[in-house]
């Protein structure tokens, strides 16, 4: 019988890396996970892929923007050396519908701040780093400190990603130092090219600045500050964010995420991009009802006061509330049905896009998503 391609790749990792080890270092038939952990490397990946129906366009929603449809929403793949001590690195790779958006959020500038996203591969993540005692540096690409949510769908608790996700970044291109002033106690400052942008031309850096509280089991705080003048608006922009984490029990939790941004506005600002300031917060409820099934609810309110280009673009304020059932079936796989329903103070929801464009003042939306993890 033919070995099956992964049992070939296993097969000839091990004796290439048994070509460079001690003799005995590697037994007979290990995999390539094993191969890769006796070299101090970490491989983690995971595959997400949905179904979700909406009443309309699903207006300021991040990944999820179609009306019916099928999709991979994200296949990621991280690979890390990070030793206690000294020198490693990160490599985390993403494909699919989510890293279209990532990447042209990325690829975003002055004469284009709205590119179509068209790539469906992104170096989420992609930095090296150097240990020494309680400092962390790092240089390179990196996921922000902002939110409650994270881009990957294994680190959250619904499909769909809030309405302060919307209005976050993403990523930042630059240096970020860590140093943990006690066990519990993190301080992150940092300097980059701002939200998302991989590479610009012109403009002054934004600075980071935040604190990670982590005093027992039970409780955490973080709070983080973004500063620094964009290159898309040609203007200073302040972004403050925290959120809030409860283990009421091992099975209850309860998290809070509060935002406040403000963007000014430049007169050469090319396509008068509208500024202004917004604030919002989110709860979360989060009850893990047996070893199989879990339930997770949400709730927000968003007010875009000025109309922010960057956030809504329309003087509104935004509610939503998320029910997401999540079912194991086994450790490595989840089932995720998601119920969604978004409404505005103004009619901005786009309903229908033919023969004219028609707008809603609500929007709900169901979802199927499952996430396999390896």
């Amino acid at each position: 019988m033919q070995k099956s391609l992964l049992q070939r790749i296993h097969i000839t990792a091990a004796i290439a890396a048994a070509g460079a080890a001690p003799a005995g270092a590697l037994a007979a038939g290990s995999t390539l996970s094993q191969v890769l952990a006796n070299s101090g490397i970490t491989e983690s990946g995971y595959v997400a892929a949905s179904y979700y129906h909406s009443s309309g366009y699903n207006t300021d929603h991040q990944f999820d923007t179609s009306h019916d449809t099928f999709q991979l929403d994200q296949a990621g793949l991280t690979l890390g050396y990070q030793p206690k001590s000294g020198f490693g690195a990160v490599v985390d790779l993403i494909a699919g519908e989510d890293a279209k958006i990532v990447n042209a959020a990325e690829s975003a500038s002055a004469s284009n701040p709205f590119p179509a996203p068209t790539h469906a591969f992104d170096i989420l993540q992609g930095y090296a780093q150097y240990v020494t005692g309680p400092l962390t540096i790092q240089a390179g690409k990196f996921t922000t400190l902002a939110g409650a949510e994270v881009i990957a769908p294994t680190g959250n608790t619904n499909f769909s990603r809030s309405l302060l996700f919307f209005a976050e970044p993403m990523t930042h291109t630059g240096l970020r130092a860590t140093y943990a002033v006690t066990d519990t106690v993190s301080v992150i400052v940092g300097i980059n090219n701002g939200w998302n942008y991989t590479k610009i031309n012109y403009g002054s850096k934004t600075g980071e600045f935040g604190i990670a509280l982590n005093p027992n089991k039970y409780f955490s705080l973080t709070a983080q500050v973004y500063a620094g003048k964009d290159p898309v608006y040609g203007a200073e922009r302040t972004f403050f964010d925290t959120v809030a984490t409860l283990n009421a029990t091992s099975s209850l939790s309860f998290v809070v995420s509060y935002d406040w941004g403000k963007q000014e506005t430049s007169a050469a600002t090319p396509g008068n991009l509208t500024g202004g300031d917004w604030e919002g917060v989110a709860g979360y409820v989060n009850y893990q009802l047996s070893s199989q099934w879990r339930v997770s609810l949400r709730g927000e309110y968003l007010d875009d006061k000025n109309g922010t280009t960057l956030v809504t673009g329309t003087r509104q304020i935004l509610k939503e509330g998320t029910i997401t059932v999540g079912y194991d079936p086994v450790s490595d796989f989840e089932l995720r049905l998601e119920g969604r329903y978004d409404t505005s103070s103004e009619p901005t929801f786009v309903k229908a896009v033919s023969p004219v464009t028609v707008y809603s003042g609500n929007q709900t939306e169901v979802a199927l998503q499952g996430v396999y993890k390896f």
